[in-house]
């Protein structure tokens, strides 16, 4: 079964998701100016704004970015990472470092549409793609499909690939059955997402500043520890990335897939959950969320992922496993070959250093996850699915945490590229609107950053301004 749904997740990456979203990243690029680097500065001042006075939304937007970040620094960071390096070659770094970056542009783009057409009432807000694909791209049928294909992927894909992440991991250092580690999970998510989206936002709020600077310093360790390999792997991942005759068997085109793929699942850029989670912020300026998405993407690429990926190649576990792997013998992957890298550099101590911040990456994941399911599934159903939802995605932990890792990674791959297509319409027919926050202003100069769109007849939800309606694009 692993094998005809990885076989259809390639069949759709390899071009078809890859092309797709490198063209947008790099169009968005051009568009927004080089936003990325362009507005870096205020981007790195925008990760501690505070909300706008008066403004709608139920999280501060420092809790929206950690929500942001709590939900897409998960166990991809280190276990798709790995994962990638070593079904991928040292080259497929690389190609997270260049997804990373044309990423930036899309994730600002996403969060600022996700606050520029957002709904609000009191203490309800609705948010998403779903809202700019409907209000901002004219098409409800799109929008649709976007939240029927997302809220599936929700259920059906966090809910499994996070729990056996840190199941996986649990079980190789403390030798913990992985069904209990799932319940245990389980618990833990349900005790914060049965709280709504404050909670949630509290929660990230507390956990996402302690996970990355914990993975941050016990990464530092394990590269310092083997600092003489760190010129040679730099140049073998370049290398690796661009030949055809790869010495580990793999070429260009599988790194790039790996890396690209890995890379989208790290960083979450193209799905469009940003505009959900930067959507509830209190602030009534949308480039602000936009700036805070950009350093989002900047330390899921270029700071955990790439820690992951050089502890691994530095301490030679990934060409230990490569090798392994090609001669059909028993090798190591996902969080236990991070864990085995850590391990190399500080025996013991490193592997309870992973298994701990796999438990926080998947935890904080699984809780940002459950609110951008429950948005999508919402526009659908309606709020009456709430309740329910948050009970069967609490449910299905533990059957993710005994799943085999190959299953659940080729499942996500193939519901995370059907995600991407109807989101990235709505990303390219609005560029013009991200363009005018990227830059500031209006093409006609006038300044409308503060006010958002009135809500279509059909909506009884009101928007927190009206008697505007959406720029022409």
């Amino acid at each position: 079964m692993s094998t005809a749904i990885q076989s259809l997740a390639d069949a759709l990456f390899m071009p078809y998701v890859v092309v797709v979203l490198l063209g947008t990243g790099l169009l968005l690029t051009v568009r927004l100016g080089v936003v990325q680097i362009r507005r870096w500065p205020e981007a790195v001042r925008a990760m501690l704004a505070r909300q706008t006075a008066g403004a709608g939304g139920v999280l501060t937007p420092f809790q929206a970015f950690m929500t942001a970040l709590a939900a897409s620094i998960g166990t991809g960071n280190i276990a798709g990472v790995a994962t990638a390096i070593i079904s991928g070659g040292p080259g497929a770094l690389f190609w997270i470092w260049v997804y990373g970056f044309v990423a930036m542009a899309i994730k600002f783009s996403e969060a600022v549409l996700g606050v520029r057409f957002r709904r609000i009432a009191g203490a309800l807000v609705q948010t998403g793609p779903m809202y700019y694909l409907r209000d901002g791209l004219r098409s409800p049928a799109l929008a649709w499909l976007y939240a029927l294909v997302a809220g599936v992927a929700a259920l059906t894909t966090t809910p499994f690939t996070q729990p056996n992440s840190i199941a996986v991991a649990v079980n190789a250092v403390f030798g913990v059955p992985t069904w209990i580690v799932g319940v245990a999970v389980a618990v833990l998510v349900w005790v914060v997402i049965i709280g709504g989206i404050r909670t949630i936002g509290r929660a990230a709020e507390a956990l996402a500043p302690l996970k990355v600077a914990l993975y941050l310093a016990g990464g530092v360790v394990v590269i310092a520890v083997f600092a003489g390999r760190v010129p040679h792997v730099l140049s073998m991942v370049v290398h690796e990335a661009f030949t055809r005759r790869s010495a580990f068997g793999f070429g260009m085109f599988v790194a790039m897939r790996y890396g690209i793929a890995r890379g989208i699942y790290a960083n979450e850029a193209g799905y469009g959950t940003a505009a959900v989670a930067y959507g509830t912020a209190k602030s009534d300026d949308p480039s602000q969320q936009g700036l805070q998405a950009v350093m989002e993407v900047f330390i899921v690429s270029f700071v955990t992922s790439t820690i992951s990926a050089m502890t691994i190649l530095v301490s030679g576990v990934a060409e230990q496993s490569i090798a392994a792997r090609q001669a059909g013998g028993a090798f190591v992957t996902s969080t236990a070959a991070v864990a085995g890298a850590f391990n190399a550099a500080v025996p013991a101590i490193g592997g309870w250093v992973v298994a701990f911040c796999a438990l926080l990456f998947g935890y904080t994941t699984l809780i940002g996850w459950a609110y951008y399911g429950e948005q999508f599934l919402e526009y659908i159903l309606g709020r009456k699915v709430t309740r329910p939802y948050r009970w069967i995605y609490c449910l299905l932990i533990p059957f993710g945490a005994v799943l085999k890792p190959d299953v659940v990674w080729a499942w996500g791959d193939l519901m995370n590229a059907l995600q991407v297509f109807p989101n990235v319409v709505g990303l390219i027919g609005l560029s013009g609107v991200a363009a005018t926050y990227a830059f500031g202003r209006y093409a006609d100069g006038a300044d409308r950053s503060r006010r958002i769109v009135r809500p279509t007849a059909s909506d009884p939800v009101k928007s927190e301004r009206s008697g505007t309606t959406p720029p022409s694009l």
